[in-house]
This record gives structure tokens, sequence and C-alpha cells, in this order.
């Protein structure tokens, strides 16, 4: 299992916290030091069966220099997703966190304690 953190994230700290409890092993992935390419982002939202824009921070001030809130100029369709995944691989900042991929594929923004659960290892 891998998760992408940054450790000043208090969600991310929550995920490492459950994991730990539930004694999952893990890989620690800080994206913001070590961003992931555009092909692995392509593989993880092919996991979370989402798209680029649904795990974007539309808030952070990167996000906001580009204009992403802007859906005229960053439309939410299949012509500007690989437009979104480049901004996200040159801006790992804009990325969700934490994203954790399980062994068997499973692949969650482990936001919530629902998300979390589906995860960590059954008892």
């Amino acid at each position: 299992m891998e998760i992408w953190i940054n450790p000043r994230c208090s969600k991310c700290r929550v995920a490492i916290g459950e994991l730990d409890a539930a004694g999952a092993e893990y890989t620690v992935r800080r994206y913001l030091e070590e961003p992931p390419s555009a092909a692995e982002l392509e593989a993880v939202l092919e996991r979370l069966h989402l798209e680029p824009w649904d795990i974007t921070r539309t808030d952070e001030q990167a996000a906001k220099e580009l204009g992403m809130k802007d859906r005229e100029a960053w439309p939410r369709d299949a012509s500007a997703r690989a437009r979104w995944i480049s901004a996200l691989a040159e801006h790992p900042v804009l990325i969700q966190r934490p994203i954790i991929t399980a062994d068997d594929g499973t692949t969650v923004v482990g936001r919530t304690e629902e998300e979390l659960a589906k995860v960590l290892p059954k008892s």
C-alpha cells in the first residue's frame, strides 16, 4: 500500500494514524517532494474512477493563478482532461490528499472514515 501525503495536512496525519492502528504495511510518498508523473496520475485516476478536476484543490493559490475555477478556461470534459493532468503534475500542491493505493487495487482519497475503511486491513 502507498499513501501520498503532505505531512502538514491534518487529514493525512489522521489517515496515517488509522493505517498504523490497523497494523497496515504501507509506504509514504511525500508527493510535494516527489511529484507524481502525468502517467502516474492517469493510473491513480483510473483506479479512483474519478476525473482530474475531481481531485483538484481549486482554492490553492496555484489554482487561482491558473484560473482553474473558470469553467470556460478550464472545461471539465474530455477535451481538457490532459491539460488538467498536466497542471496537477506540474503543481502537485493542487492534488487532493491523502491518496491511498492498496495492493488489491483499491484506491481512495482518504479524507473520510468511510473512504479510509475501504483500504484498511480487515481484522
